[in-house]
């Protein structure tokens, strides 16, 4: 849609040194060449001076400059470089797994492969139905660990504790771990998952669900990720995270660390982003429907409109743009009433962070989604949201969306620019 766009913060390149690593190997190429643990090579990890730094970019983020990293300086054939003896190892085919590893074979990378249980079926079929060959790309948890030379651990937060023996034991040195939540990591007194001091341990963490993150690289424009290195044994942690963030089709890459990003994520999924758009949404449908409004104007006034129309403006220009581009009742009210929910929420945020901080809810997934009937808990949960009446009712307001050859929108097309003031 053609609107006018604020203008973003300013960029200044900024060039961050990586670190060296162990020794040199022939001119321009530094490399490490001790034996690995247990008599094994350890995995070979080769670095050009051209790529022994990296470019970052300096940017205005409401008032304050942060470092990131950019396709522009970060490009998907340097990332292939530097990944082009690497064996990646993607650790699960479940959520994030299909889609990082499609984006990367997508992207060039021809030596990708897949970790996965055939005790879970649908995953091994669905891994089969995407191209990957059993025996060639596709293998056991414990086969594509000992191939892999970047582990890139894609199970659940659960799964990850209960299979971390038969990866560790594949660990030797010089290999890297990738991860893309900092839960196992952060809470290792409860996962009990401790790397080797001899592999790079790092973590691009893309914020959005896997099939958002197959989605936005098909549709050419990413989604953003955040990264981190936890642990630098072989001087080219950063490089070989940077390359597998933008081989994942990462919008961009900013710089956190396990810790944070563990912390932000949990509440974010337990707040706004998941559990507390639901609870909002249910609470005021059911206000709706007690006061005799029909089920579908109910779901209009709560969802529809929000999910097709409200947050496409956020989404395209922030939120003070989809105030201006709403009726003045519209704005009036819902700034008059933004303080009030800030206020009743802000309380149960703050028990939220907490909670997370605390080690809580991660002693609950851990407890919970352990349990030996998770799958069967979870369906039954899932199925009674989706049954509800409202879900029931938006399922039948979706069915009557026109589905009908969308129009072209070019820069001389009227009445789609919005307003900037009011």
């Amino acid at each position: 849609m053609a609107v006018a766009k604020k203008k973003p913060g300013r960029k200044k390149a900024v060039v961050a040194s990586a670190p060296a690593v162990v020794k040199k190997a022939k001119k321009g190429v530094k490399k490490v060449v001790k034996k690995g643990r247990r008599g094994r090579p350890p995995a070979a990890v080769s670095i050009n001076k051209e790529q022994e730094k990296i470019v970052m970019t300096e940017m205005d983020f409401g008032g304050k400059k942060e470092k990131i990293v950019v396709r522009k300086n970060f490009t998907i054939a340097k990332a292939r470089r530097i990944l082009k003896k690497e064996t990646i190892a993607i650790i699960g085919y479940g959520v994030q797994g299909p889609a990082q590893a499609l984006n990367l074979r997508d992207n060039g990378f021809t030596n990708v492969i897949i970790g996965q249980s055939k005790k879970y079926k649908k995953d091994w079929e669905r891994a089969i139905d995407d191209g990957w060959v059993p025996g060639k790309t596709l293998f056991d948890v414990e086969e594509a660990a000992k191939r892999g030379t970047v582990i890139k651990l894609l199970v659940s937060d659960a799964a990850q504790r209960a299979i971390w023996p038969t990866v560790k034991k594949h660990l030797t040195k010089g290999k890297a771990l990738y991860f893309s939540h900092g839960f196992s990591i952060v809470y290792k007194n409860q996962t009990s998952v401790i790397p080797p001091k001899d592999v790079d341990v790092v973590m691009v963490a893309p914020k959005g669900s896997g099939r958002s993150v197959r989605l936005n690289f098909l549709a050419g424009v990413g989604i953003n990720s955040s990264y981190a290195i936890f642990q630098d044994a072989t001087g080219t942690a950063a490089q070989r995270c940077l390359a597998i963030g933008i081989g994942i089709g990462s919008g961009y890459l900013f710089p956190t660390t396990f810790e944070k990003e563990v912390y932000s994520d949990l509440t974010g999924e337990r707040g706004v982003l998941m559990g507390a758009v639901a609870g909002i949404m249910e609470a005021q449908y059911d206000v709706l429907r007690k006061n005799g409004h029909s089920p579908s104007e109910a779901f209009n006034e709560t969802v529809e409109e929000f999910t097709q129309s409200l947050i496409r403006l956020v989404d395209e220009n922030g939120m003070d743009w989809m105030y201006s581009n709403c009726s003045a009742t519209a704005q009036r009210g819902a700034l008059d009433w933004k303080p009030k929910f800030k206020k009743a929420t802000m309380p149960v945020f703050k028990e939220l962070y907490n909670s997370v901080k605390s080690g809580k809810e991660t002693r609950r997934v851990l407890t919970v989604c352990g349990a030996a009937n998770y799958k069967e808990m979870l369906d039954k949960e899932l199925s009674t949201m989706g049954n509800s009446e409202m879900w029931r009712a938006g399922a039948a307001v979706r069915s009557l969306r026109p589905k009908e050859k969308a129009r072209e929108i070019t820069k001389t097309t009227k009445g789609v620019k919005g307003r900037r003031k009011n």
